[in-house]
């Protein structure tokens, strides 16, 4: 039996103080710092082993295109259930079987084997990134939810550092095949730190409508608010754009002189700036409306990537690339606060998995088409392609309701 998450006015002190908090951001860091390992040590095991870009790009495309699918399906779930450290578990399991499956047959099964082994991986993957995220307002009091979000887009983005980082300095040294299987081992590594999780009663209460019903009002719900519909459309279509750099970042890495695996550094430099970008705004961002920030934030992270084919060394590169973060980076809190303060508690969890679902359903669009769009307008094409849909993601989203009122009606616990 569980006892139900603490109200807001009996938690004093900072984050660190808040019960179960500490675990929590361990857990969730540790969890997408594995995941984060992906698009580079899976994208050059398969061009080491096999040399063909559009499987590389497709490898990606597989681990992620599956969480359109199980994301509502997952939070809807969250939602009901207090067994969340089960299901989070089960995503690094999954995630290090995948692996351990890429390794055994790329350059020996044909090319379409390693789609369904990258697939079982992203079955679960919506829980690294929304289940965690909607726990967040059940273990921290309203006071220090912006802190929190900060730091949660912090804790994104120092595993975005860390994964790719790790990937291309263990790929350079011990090959491929040494970062597929160190990013095996990182995902066993979170286990610990999963089972110190605590347990929260789920927000649907104890009589909570049946599956499908619940799935169906919360994409009703994510469809008829304007706010979250217009937020999620600018996200996702963003993210469709940033998954052309799985393959763009390695190739203009070795146009700079770096060599692919220098692609690591690249992406540790993009979410370097977006941590500075987003522990910096929080306190002057957080009373104004979240949705603007988004697409502030996403409007400006456009513009600056648009002079990375500028660049004319690898260094001037690395530059420029964190600055585009810096801009990012508040965009990438503003969206969790977006998501707590326009929905009901009941739904929070299958709005934050649905969400982050479609985001890495259009990441996995992205990624697939890298290798055409790479074959079709070179590196310095692909890069300024990336730039424009950040700008076309805004309009979208403005389009799409993003422009609505500053207060949600739900933001409480």
């Amino acid at each position: 039996m569980t006892s139900p998450a603490p109200s807001a006015p009996a938690r004093q002190g900072g984050l660190a103080a808040q019960p179960g908090y500490p675990a929590f951001l361990l857990a969730a860091t540790l969890a997408r710092l594995a995941s984060e390992m992906f698009p580079v040590a899976a994208v050059l095991l398969v061009l080491d082993r096999t040399g063909r870009p559009g499987l590389a790009g497709a490898v990606v495309a597989a681990t992620t295109l599956p969480a359109v699918v199980t994301g509502p399906v997952l939070g809807a779930w969250l939602d009901r259930t207090s067994r969340r450290r089960v299901a989070l578990a089960s995503n690094q399991v999954l995630l290090a079987a995948s692996l351990l499956g890429l390794l055994a047959a790329a350059g020996r099964a044909p090319g379409w084997a390693l789609l369904p082994l990258a697939a079982l991986a992203g079955l679960t993957g919506p829980l690294a990134t929304g289940g965690y995220t909607s726990m967040i307002p059940l273990l921290v009091p309203e006071r220090l939810l912006a802190r929190a979000n900060a730091l949660e887009a912090s804790s994104f983005n120092t595993a975005a550092i860390a994964g790719p980082a790790v990937a291309g300095v263990v790929a350079a040294t011990a090959g491929p095949a040494g970062a597929v299987l160190a990013e095996a081992a990182l995902a066993a590594l979170a286990l610990p730190a999963i089972a110190r999780l605590p347990r929260v009663a789920p927000p649907a209460g104890d009589h909570p409508a049946p599956m499908a019903v619940a799935i169906r009002q919360g994409l009703a719900h994510l469809a008829r608010t304007p706010v979250l519909r217009g937020v999620t459309v600018a996200t996702a279509v963003g993210m469709g754009g940033t998954g052309l750099l799985t393959l763009a970042l390695p190739f203009w890495a070795e146009r700079l002189g770096a060599g692919r695996a220098g692609a690591g550094y690249l992406w540790a430099a993009l979410e370097a700036g977006a941590i500075a970008g987003a522990l910096a705004a929080a306190r002057p961002t957080a009373a104004w409306p979240p949705q603007r920030v988004v697409l502030a934030g996403l409007g400006l992270f456009g513009l600056v990537m648009a002079t990375w084919p500028l660049a004319r060394s690898f260094p001037a590169a690395l530059v420029l690339v964190a600055l585009a973060g810096l801009a990012e980076g508040p965009a990438f809190a503003a969206t969790f606060a977006t998501r707590q303060r326009w929905s009901p508690p009941p739904l929070r969890g299958q709005i934050f998995t649905t969400a982050a679902s479609l985001k890495l359903g259009a990441f996995a669009v992205g990624s697939a088409l890298a290798g055409p769009a790479l074959a079709r307008t070179g590196v310095a094409g692909t890069l300024v392609a990336v730039a424009a849909v950040q700008l076309l993601a805004v309009a979208l989203g403005r389009a799409s309701g993003a422009r609505g009122p500053s207060q949600g009606p739900a933001a409480t616990a």
